[in-house]
């Protein structure tokens, strides 16, 4: 994968995926835009894999659904410590673990990555309406099925691997003669 494809100022190559890169490369500008400048230090997609199974919680893990055009899903998945250290640059303070404000602070970087995504996804056409972030809590999550793929991308930081799980799929469209 080139840099010019992701957008980032450092990449692995990585395999190409089956999922379209139309739907994903928007999350990965959206995270290089908000992530990098605020937790000032590069970041890179460190890998990216195609997930089949039910998904698994990494630790502090924000969930967002899309509903529209494009429908689906998105992860924003952070282990315990490196939710602290990302929660603690954005503040500007430092913040144990256990501090009630870290789960916040993983919302609300999922809403603005997110969101930068869905601001390009709309630029290019695509009518969506997105759902505020909630706090996954549930230990596994859904897997995919025939028409959702879910990718699962590692974004590699110096605060720690930030972890995004996307099943998007189009919507299916209902015509006249499927509804009869």
């Amino acid at each position: 994968m080139s840099s010019e494809m992701t957008g980032l100022s450092q990449t692995r190559q990585v395999p190409e995926p089956d999922m379209k890169m139309e739907l994903i490369q928007p999350f990965i500008n959206a995270a290089d835009a908000v992530l990098a400048p605020g937790l000032k230090s590069p970041m890179f997609v460190g890998h990216l894999s195609m997930e089949e199974e039910a998904y698994r919680r990494k630790g502090v893990a924000a969930l967002v659904w899309l509903t529209g055009d494009i429908e689906g899903r998105i992860i924003f998945d952070l282990d315990s410590a490196t939710a602290g250290r990302v929660a603690s640059r954005f503040a500007g303070s430092e913040l144990p673990e256990s501090d009630g404000l870290v789960p916040e602070a993983v919302c609300e970087l999922a809403n603005q990555v997110i969101g930068n995504a869905v601001a390009t996804l709309n630029d290019q056409g695509f009518h969506f309406r997105v759902h505020p972030p909630a706090l996954l809590t549930s230990e596994h999550g859904s897997r995919s099925t025939e028409d959702t793929e879910a990718m699962v991308l590692c974004f590699e930081t110096a605060s720690g691997n930030i972890f995004m799980n996307i099943a998007l799929r189009y919507k299916v469209q209902q015509t006249k003669a499927a509804a009869k």
